[in-house]
């Protein structure tokens, strides 16, 4: 893949991408005043508008659920699409032509290489595609066949024939204009002593897409008694196609998976064909690899994996010991998705496709219905290897089982199956059980994830949060007195962190007239997401007044929290008056209560400022 896309591409892509039109594309907008447009929120189910688009600074934030963002975030997040993805999807959209780095400057043919590799790969399809229903491909028709799958399955999933010949494809694609250096570095073909041959010969082809829908390889399955390669066999590793970071069916599963907040991982191309026309169309399947890290991070984009435990990630495996082995394998790494995990598997050994022939669509979605959660079915396969009928394969199998219950994050989760391990042993012993696994698991709870905070209902903070929605959006109309502020003078975390962020980016005198560039700095600035999130929204959030009256409001909001510091200085001078003797220290007790007068008078004149508001 090409490197990096440069800043000034994707500024410019920021630019060109207009996000009340972006954002149109795929809900209703209507105008909500001061410049603002409001919709229902695409991201979760609500009945009245608390979405909230702000062109001016190119800017989105849900008040309902609390997702916010530019442009590019917005179409990250509908489409299902990485930052890179959004970029060129963004890009091509409004007819940019991106440039790369990659540690320093690459030439801009690097993008032009992609495209091609991409467009090469397309026609590639087409031509397995035409030739499935060649003469010579019978056999692939009659394995399709026999699996349940008809002529419309196939174009569906765009299922092809590669010819068994040895350039059938690198002649078609050199026909076609691509090079011979392009179809070996796509993976297509491999060198030859007499040059490029083609690299699937005689065998089943499944067109591998990513969430865009771009075909970036292909998965092969051997046909031929005399084809001594394995049984499948996928594009190598190549510029567009990385292993561990796709997933078969993807492409027409992501906006299922994101409406049903599940995923259901299968084995196998035909499995996931199988469930999608059975009705379960969530499935996808890894490609030659097993299932780990990368495939986590893409499925939580897709499933909104953040902070609900509605969703589920579906684990299909074979009944065998190899199945059941997979499925603990991936117990490692349920922890990772904050949705519900789960493991289905068929008793009698069947995989989704056989199971489809043989009893129909309705049992392949009766398997998936039939889930069992990964905890459960992870302790209960560790504890069938041991007698149970002996106290000795009691103990050894509670001792088996402890490290998975112990490593079980939520504290109540975990004590529920420990109870649960109590009564499949058989001991009935609830206390025993839990102490022994905490003595061989050394259990530790996770930590919560932070949740978001109630609006604050104080007056005070209400004026501190008018003062820094105008310090994001009008910085010009505080200038220095807000600068001047130290971040004490704000009482909530969230407050002090946007302060923070302010006076890092510069303060509100090198934002100007506000607008999108002063918000893209102060995110620049920001430390981390929760800080990011709290600009997004600051810099939506409607201001509480007028844009003819924003000045004298923004006066009023900085002389009300000015007076707050004052109201401090004057406790301090007090405090330390009460500690001097009038008579023995009158000269410092005659300073101080100089110092007085003059914040008390300056407390006056800011609390009529304010009270101008």
């Amino acid at each position: 893949m090409a490197g990096r896309i440069r800043d000034v591409d994707i500024a410019l892509v920021r630019e060109r991408s207009p996000i009340a039109d972006v954002i149109g594309e795929h809900i209703q907008l209507r105008n909500a005043g001061g410049g603002n447009l409001k919709g229902l929120c695409p991201f979760h189910d609500e009945k009245s508008p608390s979405f909230n688009v702000t062109p001016e600074r190119g800017m989105y934030f849900c008040f309902g659920c609390g997702e916010g963002g530019d442009v590019i975030t917005f179409v990250e997040k509908i489409e299902h699409l990485s930052f890179h993805e959004s970029v060129e999807r963004l890009a091509q959209r409004a007819g940019i032509q991106l440039q790369y780095e990659q540690g320093g400057y690459v030439p801009k043919r690097d993008q032009g290489e992609r495209a091609r590799l991409l467009e090469a790969h397309r026609v590639a399809a087409e031509f397995y595609v035409e030739r499935l229903f060649a003469p010579e491909a019978a056999p692939g028709r009659r394995f399709l066949s026999e699996r349940g799958f008809e002529r419309a399955d196939a174009e569906l999933f765009g299922v092809g024939y590669a010819p068994n010949e040895w350039e059938a494809l690198t002649r078609h694609l050199l026909g076609k204009g691509f090079t011979a250096q392009e179809i070996v570095k796509g993976g297509l073909a491999k060198e030859g002593r007499r040059g490029p041959m083609d690299r699937f010969r005689g065998r089943l082809m499944w067109p591998i897409r990513d969430a865009t829908g771009d075909v970036i390889g292909f998965g092969a399955r051997k046909l031929l008694d005399t084809d001594e390669g394995p049984k499948y066999l996928n594009t190598p590793e190549s510029p567009l196609y990385k292993k561990s970071q796709v997933l078969y069916g993807i492409d027409l599963a992501k906006r299922e998976i994101s409406k049903r907040s599940q995923a259901v991982i299968v084995e196998g191309y035909t499995d996931v064909m199988a469930c999608h026309l059975a009705g379960v169309p969530t499935a996808v399947a890894t490609c030659g690899t097993s299932f780990g890290e990368e495939h986590i991070k893409m499925l939580r984009r897709f499933l909104l994996d953040q902070s609900s435990t509605t969703g589920e990630v579906i684990f299909t495996f074979d009944g065998d010991a190899a199945g059941q082995k997979a499925a603990l394998r991936a117990f490692a790494d349920e922890q990772k998705f904050v949705t519900q995990t789960y493991v289905a598997v068929q008793a009698d050994g069947l995989d989704p496709c056989d199971l489809r022939v043989k009893q129909g669509d309705a049992a392949v979605r009766d398997l998936v219905a039939s889930r069992e959660p990964l905890f459960q079915f992870a302790i209960r396969s560790t504890i069938s290897r041991y007698d149970l009928r002996t106290n000795e394969g009691k103990i050894a199998a509670l001792d088996a089982a402890a490290p998975i219950v112990a490593g079980i994050k939520d504290s109540g989760l975990r004590k529920r199956y420990a109870i649960d391990l109590d009564r499949w042993l058989g001991f009935m012993d609830e206390r025993f059980v839990i102490q022994r696994i905490a003595e061989v698991g050394g259990a530790q709870a996770g930590r919560p994830r932070r949740a978001p905070k109630a609006a604050p209902i104080d007056p005070h903070v209400r004026v501190e949060g008018e003062l820094l929605k105008l310090a994001v959006q009008r910085p010009a109309l505080l200038g220095p007195r807000f600068d001047a502020l130290e971040s004490r003078a704000f009482t909530t975390p969230d407050h002090v962190t946007v302060h923070t962020v302010i006076a890092a980016a510069g303060g509100t005198s090198a934002g100007g007239h506000g607008g999108r560039q002063w918000v893209d700095r102060l995110i620049e600035h920001a430390p981390d997401e929760v800080a990011r999130g709290l600009i997004t929204r600051f810099a939506v959030e409607p201001i509480q007044a007028d844009a003819e009256i924003e000045q004298r409001y923004g006066a009023a909001m900085l002389a009300a929290i000015e007076a707050v510091s004052v109201d401090r200085a004057i406790s301090q001078v007090k405090t330390r008056m009460q500690r001097l003797n009038p008579v023995e220290e009158q000269a410092e007790y005659n300073k101080l209560f100089g110092e007085l007068v003059a914040l008390e008078q300056q407390r006056r004149v800011l609390r009529d400022r304010a009270a101008g508001s």
